[in-house]
């Protein structure tokens, strides 16, 4: 192909991003079948196949149709299919019906990625990157987008997880390396760790320090008391005590929205744990030993050192009120980050905190299509901090601040304790 002029460097970078990134959407899918790929177990989850299709729109009609002169659309049609929430472009297929989108097929989803794949990768060979709305406009959007698409890898997995635990069968989505190691060694107790009260900054410091989304903006001044933070997080052995100790059972250990999901849902242990007379472990009872937790291998034995997931809100608050502790406000955790001693800050769960889902002072919704990214969610929700085991590598930041509302619990969420000095 020959360059109308040179690639600049800035695009020559983003351009290898968008490849790794686009490709690592597709890895993931990998071991699924087509019909993995298809079937929606729940109306907060979306199948697989939505998940590489949308991400593909947002490419396609956000970036490409406003800005890339002479782009043709690979299928009109699927702008209604696959627009998630943003009302600014139009009305959409409804969520909890995603599951029933059998066409386009997956091989037609793999070639929609395929066209705006190339159209992307033409334009920025082009040298788009010496235009003067490049650094206003087009590598914003290309950025967002990028890590939208890392936001989906992650829900992909986690949606598919939910999906799989549905099956009686419980299949893996990718058969483990080997068996579970089981350790020996009883893990060390939880220590607190001391911290100052005062004046704390906290949010993203802006954009020297590489991308955030608009919700971890703008940065500020937080006021903190004196408290205690966990240098680890809640294992699992510790949340059995809280179950065999009946917290399941005791409402004065609850929220009281929390104790109706209980009632109302049946929990008695995190979702994907299984005791050991379910009939789903095809072995019988007397030859088990204690919990099982399902997980993205099948079904393991539960490590009791391993940090607890698939915990709501209300699970985690119960639990702190049990341990005689509270959850972590999002300004404490994001304070302790660094903190000497603290260890499980990201890559294994996010951590629930009590810290509503509110806009920082000042804060302001990114412009154009993009204002309906994070702002209009902040109502009823709970921000998480951390990471999780399937969030993409590089993805998070101290700043960075997930949501969900309090009774999700399909997400490799946890907690970390905290108390008041």
């Amino acid at each position: 192909m020959t360059l109308s002029r040179p690639i600049t460097p800035a695009a020559s970078a983003l351009r290898d991003r968008f490849r790794e990134v686009r490709a690592a959407s597709l890895a993931l899918a990998a071991p699924l079948s087509a019909e993995d790929q298809c079937i929606q177990s729940m109306p907060d989850a979306s199948p697989t196949k939505w998940h590489l299709a949308h991400t593909t729109w947002f490419f396609e009609t956000v970036l490409l149709q406003p800005h890339a002169a002479g782009y043709r659309p690979f299928d009109t049609r699927l702008h209604y299919l696959f627009n998630s929430y943003y009302e600014a472009l139009g009305p959409r297929h409804p969520r909890p019906q995603r599951g029933l989108l059998t066409r386009p097929s997956l091989d037609e989803v793999h070639a929609y990625r395929r066209h705006v794949d190339k159209a992307v990768l033409a334009w920025l060979d082009s040298g788009i990157g010496e235009e003067q709305a490049w650094a206003a406009t087009i590598e914003p959007i290309l950025t967002l987008g990028l890590h939208h698409e890392q936001q989906h890898q992650e829900l992909l997995l986690t949606d598919i997880l939910h999906a799989l635990s549905c099956n009686p069968l419980l299949p893996a989505y990718k058969p483990a390396a080997g068996p579970a190691l089981r350790l020996a060694a009883v893990p060390p107790p939880m220590r607190w760790l001391s911290r100052p009260g005062g004046v704390v900054q906290v949010g993203h410091e802006g954009p020297h320090r590489g991308f955030a989304f608009d919700n971890e903006t703008p940065r500020h001044e937080a006021l903190l008391r004196p408290y205690a933070i966990a240098d680890r997080l809640v294992n699992c052995g510790e949340y059995a005590q809280f179950i065999a100790d009946g917290g399941y059972q005791r409402p004065e250990l609850w929220l009281s929205d929390g104790w109706a999901a209980v009632q109302s849902q049946g929990w008695r242990h995190p979702a994907y744990w299984l005791a050991a007379d379910d009939p789903r472990l095809g072995v019988p009872s007397q030859q088990q030993a204690g919990w099982h937790v399902f997980g993205l291998h099948s079904v393991r034995p539960m490590e009791a050192d391993a940090p607890v997931s698939q915990l709501s809100f209300y699970e985690a608050a119960a639990y702190a009120e049990w341990a005689g502790a509270r959850l972590p406000t999002e300004f404490e955790w994001e304070a302790a980050f660094d903190a000497p001693g603290i260890s499980q800050m990201t890559g294994h769960v996010w951590q629930w905190t009590r810290s509503s889902y509110d806009p920082y002072p000042g804060f302001r919704p990114l412009p154009g299509i993009a204002a309906e990214y994070n702002g209009k969610f902040m109502v009823g929700q709970l921000v998480l901090r951390g990471g999780s085991v399937a969030t993409p590598a590089g993805h998070t930041r101290p700043s960075y601040r997930n949501f969900f509302p309090p009774a999700a619990r399909w997400q490799f969420t946890g907690l970390r304790l905290a108390k008041d000095l």
